[in-house]
C-alpha cells in the first residue's frame, strides 16, 4: 500500500536569473529599514490572472524592472516551509531583451515602508556574486556552480565584456 503525501502550496512565485548582453546578472538590491541589504532575483508571486508560471515571470520583470526577456527556460526550483504551507519559487534563466526603467510599476514602488528596490548588475564571469548576500542562498550556490551553463542557456556565452 502506498501512502499519498499531501502538501499545501502557500505561495508560488516566478523569478528570473536575468542576464544582460554583457553576461551580467540583473538583480534587485533590497534595502529595508533596520536590516542589512540583500539581493534577490527579480520576480514575485504568481497571480490567478497569469496564464502560466512563465507568464508570471514576464509580468513581474515588466513591473519590477521595465524589462522584457527572451530565451526563458526554467532551471531551478526552490521550496521552503511557511505557516500557510510550502512556498515554491520557480526560477527561469532568461536574456534581457530590453529595459525601460521609467516603466517600472507595481505596489512595491508605491509604499515607501517596503524599502528600496534598486536594480544592480553583477558580472557572472567574476567573483562579485560570491561577495553579496543573494537570497535564497540555494539560488546563489546554484548560479555559482552553473554560471557557464546559464550564460549559454541565455544566449550570452559568446558576448565579451
Amino acid at each position: 500500500m502506498t501512502e499519498q503525501l499531501t502538501l499545501v502550496v502557500g505561495r508560488r512565485s516566478a523569478r528570473a536569473v536575468l542576464i544582460d548582453d554583457l553576461g551580467r546578472l540583473v538583480l534587485i538590491k533590497r534595502t529595508k529599514p533596520g536590516q542589512a541589504p540583500y539581493w534577490t532575483a527579480p520576480g514575485g508571486g504568481v497571480e490567478d490572472t497569469d496564464t502560466s508560471v512563465e507568464a508570471a515571470m514576464h509580468r513581474e520583470l515588466a513591473e519590477e524592472l521595465g524589462a522584457k526577456a527572451s530565451h526563458a527556460s526554467q532551471v531551478f526550483l526552490y521550496s521552503s516551509s511557511q505557516d500557510a504551507g510550502v512556498a515554491v519559487q520557480h526560477f527561469f534563466v532568461a536574456r534581457m531583451a530590453s529595459l525601460d526603467e521609467s516603466a517600472r510599476s507595481g505596489p512595491e514602488f508605491n509604499d515607501p515602508s517596503q524599502g528600496g528596490y534598486e536594480m544592480e548588475r553583477v558580472d557572472l564571469r567574476g567573483n562579485d556574486l560570491a561577495s553579496i548576500d543573494l537570497k535564497p542562498t540555494a539560488l546563489k550556490e546554484f548560479i555559482l556552480a552553473n554560471r557557464e551553463a546559464l550564460l549559454v542557456e541565455a544566449g550570452a556565452a559568446s558576448t565579451t565584456r
